[in-house]
């Protein structure tokens, strides 16, 4: 079977023996790969990747001088099935499927792992355990989107945004614009976006953000001025002597009121920031512009060192979460707001091209101005990211 390969940078063409599956395995073949951050910065930094896997006990990761198959976002239709392996997954089935496989004791991260090959190929190997059979006739080229959209959901259900909240979202690559989508289908009414990129501006404003921000003519945080969000430690001193002063006149003892409105989750209007950007300095300057009391949800994978000031994000008593993936659950509730009509991720695709399009893919992806999610079709014969 055709598939592409990285090795030491390079992205190649060539042809590989078909994937067998082993128990508990299936076969498929890919009807579309989309291609990811991550697999931009595996390209590159793999060997930094794969260092980072190994902090958290994981030694899979790919190594710069293996030649992977990479491509973890996939959409395919069932060939065959492994030994003793249950079939509720009939052959001719098109699903999707978390990207992790096993192998024997041991679990890979398809894509990113030589024992796991990913989707830049013809056909390839996936857990049947982690396989949804897609529902409601939903095409592939919307499926394959069930992956980077769980990102999405994950971070969004992290962030624990109601929906009188305001959400800012910083950068709006396919991980911000992914995020975006979730928060409106969520329900949460205002969601402001930021990006440098005009034309990632645009994606943002198709895919449903209600305010988008040009950085460089004003600040995202600026945007939700009028919700009430305290900026300045005056401000946040001066409405807690103020609370006291009415609450000390009331007959109730002050602390029986006070512990009521914990309880119903009264307190200070404060924004959930998603840093969807992934580059060193990012952090410093959310936490050095963002309201008091902010969340900060960092769903951007910066692969150098970054540092940022303790002290400024603890007299600001900045919230920091850090997002990783999803779960299983939210795979599977992201299939389903895909195919009801939930989520419209349309705006996220921008172009697809065949297995021998790759390399000329991941240069395109350098420019936000040109293409915000290529899609792989091996069956399509594109040398150039175009829409088919």
């Amino acid at each position: 079977m055709k598939a592409v390969t990285c090795k030491n940078a390079a992205l190649e063409l060539a042809e590989l023996p078909t994937p067998v599956p082993a128990k508990g395995q299936l076969l498929i073949d890919v009807l579309r790969c989309g291609i990811c951050g991550s697999d931009l910065h595996a390209r590159d930094h793999s060997d930094e990747l794969a260092e980072v896997g190994a902090a958290v006990g994981y030694n899979g990761i790919m190594r710069s001088s293996q030649a992977v198959v990479l491509g973890h976002e996939l959409c395919g239709e069932v060939v065959d099935h492994g030994p003793k392996t249950r079939k509720p997954i009939a052959a001719g089935t098109q699903v999707v499927s978390l990207p992790l496989l096993r192998r024997g004791s041991a679990v890979h991260a398809t894509g990113l792992s030589l024992s796991a090959p990913g989707g830049y190929a013809e056909q390839m190997l996936v857990e049947q355990s982690l396989t949804f059979a897609v529902p409601n006739g939903l095409p592939p080229e919307v499926a394959v989107l069930t992956e980077p959209m769980a990102v999405g959901w994950h971070a969004v259900r992290r962030g624990e945004v109601g929906k009188k909240d305001v959400a800012i979202v910083i950068g709006c690559g396919p991980v911000g614009l992914s995020v975006i989508c979730l928060l409106k289908a969520d329900g949460v009414r205002t969601v402001v976006a930021s990006d440098f990129s005009p034309g990632r501006r645009a994606l943002a404003g198709a895919c449903g953000a209600d305010i988008v921000v040009d950085p460089s003519d004003g600040s995202p945080f600026d945007a939700g001025a009028d919700a009430g969000h305290l900026k300045t430690a005056p401000e946040a001193l001066g409405l807690a002597v103020g609370t006291m002063e009415k609450l000390r006149r009331t007959p109730i003892p002050w602390q029986h009121i006070w512990r009521a409105a914990e309880t119903l989750g009264a307190k200070p209007k404060s924004p959930v920031i998603f840093e969807c950007v992934g580059v060193p300095g990012v952090i410093e300057e959310i936490v050095t512009g963002a309201p008091l009391f902010s969340r900060v949800v960092v769903v951007g994978v910066c692969m150098e060192s970054d540092r940022f000031r303790p002290a400024l994000a603890i007299n600001k008593e900045i919230d920091l979460r850090f997002v990783l993936g999803y779960t299983p659950l939210e795979f599977r509730d992201t299939l389903h707001k895909l195919s009801e009509g939930e989520v419209d991720a349309s705006a996220l695709v921008t172009g697809e091209v065949g297995l021998g399009g790759v390399d000329a893919a991941f240069t395109a992806l350098g420019d936000p101005e040109s293409h915000a999610k290529i899609l792989i079709d091996p069956k399509s014969a594109l040398a150039e990211p175009a829409m088919p």
